[in-house]
């Protein structure tokens, strides 16, 4: 007889949508650029960004590349490093981009919530 082994008292139940917004054959936007811009946004830096993250330097240039590549006006604007100490910022449509992105998440956080309440009644 098998058992269904019942998680720990005060473990975390929720939902979690996770967008990606597709261009081409490329991920324009998903949770982990949207993360990535969050943190260029705080600390003004891609390298700070990528190693707040946990990613590598090049991993987070991968991603701002592809993200660059697939709207129409850059979502960052990056000065290079060397004597200046370059820097990153997000652009406007990068600030929209990002809003958008996070008001696409609330959405759909409310609109599951009665399907959610119901599901959660099911679960352990």
């Amino acid at each position: 007889m098998s058992r269904i082994a019942k998680p720990a008292p005060g473990s975390f139940k929720g939902v979690q949508p996770r967008f990606r917004l597709l261009c081409h054959k490329d991920i324009a936007m998903g949770p982990g650029k949207a993360a990535l811009l969050e943190q260029v946004q705080k600390s003004g830096s891609i390298a700070e960004a990528a190693e707040e993250m946990g990613m590598s330097y090049m991993r987070a240039w991968t991603l701002v590349k592809t993200m660059q590549r697939c709207f129409k006006q850059p979502l960052l604007k990056v000065a290079r490093g060397g004597a200046g100490h370059g820097g990153a910022q997000l652009t406007e449509t990068g600030q929209q981009v990002l809003a958008l992105y996070r008001e696409m998440e609330n959405a759909s956080l409310r609109a599951s919530r009665p399907s959610w309440r119901k599901l959660l009644k099911l679960m352990v």
